[in-house]
């Protein structure tokens, strides 16, 4: 299964396994911004999920689908912030290692929260490439199994299962908004919500700066060699190509965001509804508000995906 594309049982099978270590995570509503956008937001609080992101969900699944032989020597996976961590705390909570890839210039907070959880962390320059080699040499090394970040096919079911639990606890979506980067997140909820609700539209926010989904789906081919510009630290990693292929299957819309708008809404969500959450997580919220015409009186769907937040640095200080 790690090696083909997911399906709907996967999904319901990932549920149940991760289910005595993951939260579920309620859901939000707001009246202020239900009024701004003229639609009935429900926004899934993943940013309350364990280590603060979804990510949990697809390493928890990954990580305790794994045979006792396999999980013997611990797993590895590179990354740049909520995957490492999310691992971390999904291989804690079986007892075994964790070797964490980390590039060169990740978010501090990030980095602090992979090494809390445990992680043996290994330094990279920042670039894919060395990311990946690092990753073999770390396998080589340890006998460890890697799990990646979002290309994994446990990691997508478990992703799916933040869509699954919103959608069996509010009724009649019309539209589900959810933010795109690897991919991991966007093409576990097409999957859950084409099985359990086929004729809501699955919607994608990606930065207008690192716009490579929209553009391969615009091409019908996997188009990743780009260099990414946006300050959604979470959204800079072209699409993977499993990912890619589930989301063409899926025929998943996609929006693309302005910096400036993604952390105009950033800031408005903790206004309004007092959360904090990261950028790569508010430009679910920015896709919403600049297509009025798209969402104005539906009842949409929002995965709020995180909120690992560098308070030092956060992007109005100072404004």
């Amino acid at each position: 299964m790690p090696d083909s594309l997911p399906c709907f049982d996967d999904v319901l099978a990932a549920a149940a396994r991760i289910s005595p270590h993951a939260y579920v995570t309620p859901v939000l509503r707001s009246r202020s911004l239900d009024a701004l956008a003229s639609a009935q937001l429900h926004f899934k609080a993943e940013h309350l999920q364990r280590v603060g992101a979804f990510k949990f969900r697809g390493a928890c699944n990954a990580v305790w689908a794994l045979s006792e032989a396999e999980a013997h020597a611990g797993v590895v996976t590179h990354s740049s912030g909520n995957h490492g961590a999310a691992l971390a705390l999904a291989a804690q909570t079986r007892g075994i290692s964790c070797h964490v890839v980390v590039p060169d210039g990740a978010v501090a907070a990030k980095l602090a929260s992979i090494r809390r959880y445990g992680a043996i962390v290994h330094n990279c320059a920042a670039n894919l490439t060395a990311r990946e080699e690092k990753c073999l040499q770390v396998q080589h090394e340890t006998g460890a199994v890697l799990v990646h970040p979002y290309t994994n096919a446990r990691v997508i079911a478990g992703q799916g299962t933040a869509a699954l639990e919103l959608l069996n606890a509010v009724e009649a979506l019309e539209v589900l908004v959810v933010p795109v980067g690897g991919g991991g997140l966007a093409s576990g909820t097409a999957i859950a919500t084409a099985a359990l609700l086929p004729d809501c539209r699955v919607v994608l926010a990606e930065p207008e700066g690192a716009a490579d989904t929209a553009r391969s789906l615009a091409a019908g081919e996997r188009l990743a060699d780009f260099v990414p510009d946006t300050f959604c630290d979470g959204l800079r990693t072209a699409v993977g190509q499993p990912n890619f292929e589930l989301l063409r299957r899926h025929a998943v819309e996609v929006l693309t965001v302005r910096d400036a708008d993604t952390l105009q809404a950033m800031r408005l969500l903790w206004q309004t509804t007092k959360q904090l959450v990261e950028p790569s997580s508010a430009i679910a919220l920015a896709a919403v508000l600049q297509n009025p015409a798209r969402f104005a009186g539906r009842r949409v769907g929002v995965v709020l995906s995180g909120g690992n937040v560098d308070l030092d640095a956060l992007p109005w200080s100072g404004a």
